[in-house]
């Protein structure tokens, strides 16, 4: 089903490509070089390459271990896409680099969650307990939101995806936080009380996020991550092929087996 899916796709996107660099990429003569973190999406990636080589749409994985580079990257051409992010950063990282960065496909949600091996409970957390969070402008509000919900504070706005610290109205426990790369976030889990960590980076560090977070995002989180491109190539044949075998039924399955509701199918 996937095979004549994306036949189908392929086919349909190669007759309204027009001009021989159109061409060029939809006979496969040269691989579309997508960027992605490592853990899950380019592993969800890993398992598409072989198909899509055998489709004559061959991808070449690109691995970063932070947010910035993608995105990068992808704005000055040295990859094709990227595969890692929400809309919610994709739209602040546009905003601040004077980028235009475009999304193709929403692939899956991460639910984010709050780790702690101090404490095994969120009552547990100590007044003045140091909580570690991400410090890029959407997942800053992102883990203001999820500790609003678990009832830790209370937001001025919680339906405002860019919530800042000057945005927490209470502050019962007078927690105490600390903003860091969201790549680092594993690495102090021993020296804070708790962290607010992005499923990624806590699926490479070992951390099962059904079984070890404190509070985990439900999946219904609007934070869907996005197969993303730059406007001259999102209706790249090579491209669209991806994001078609991106939502298809085998990749669902697939996120289902392998991370055990730690990564949830989009909508």
């Amino acid at each position: 089903m996937l095979r004549r899916t994306l036949i189908l796709a392929a086919a349909s996107l190669a007759l309204a490509a027009c001009g021989q660099g159109a061409e060029k990429a939809a006979d496969g003569s040269a691989p579309l070089i997508v960027g992605a973190t490592a853990v899950p999406h380019a592993e969800i990636l890993e398992f598409l390459k072989p198909t899509l080589a055998a489709e004559g749409f061959p991808i070449e994985i690109k691995v970063f271990n932070d947010y910035v580079q993608p995105n990068t990257q992808l704005a000055e051409r040295r990859i094709d896409a990227n595969y890692f992010q929400t809309k919610p950063y994709l739209d602040e990282f546009n905003a601040a680099r004077g980028a235009d960065l475009v999304t193709v496909a929403g692939v899956h949600v991460e639910p984010l969650g709050a780790y702690s091996r101090r404490h095994d409970t969120l009552a547990a957390l100590p007044d003045g307990a140091d909580v570690a969070i991400p410090n890029d402008a959407s997942s800053i509000g992102r883990a203001l939101i999820l500790l609003q919900t678990a009832g830790l504070i209370r937001l001025n706005d919680p339906t405002d995806p860019l919530q800042s610290l000057r945005d927490i109205a209470e502050n019962p426990k007078n927690l105490r936080f600390r903003e860091l790369e969201s790549a680092t976030l594993p690495r102090v889990l021993d020296q804070v009380d708790m962290a607010v960590i992005n499923t990624n980076y806590a699926l490479d560090a070992g951390l099962n996020p059904r079984a070890d977070a404190l509070t985990l995002e439900g999946g219904d989180s609007p934070y869907v991550n996005y197969l993303v491109a730059r406007p001259d190539n999102r209706d790249d044949p090579r491209l669209q092929a991806l994001a078609t075998a991106l939502r298809s039924q085998a990749v669902k399955d697939f996120i289902a087996r392998k991370y055990d509701g730690a990564v949830v199918p989009a909508a």
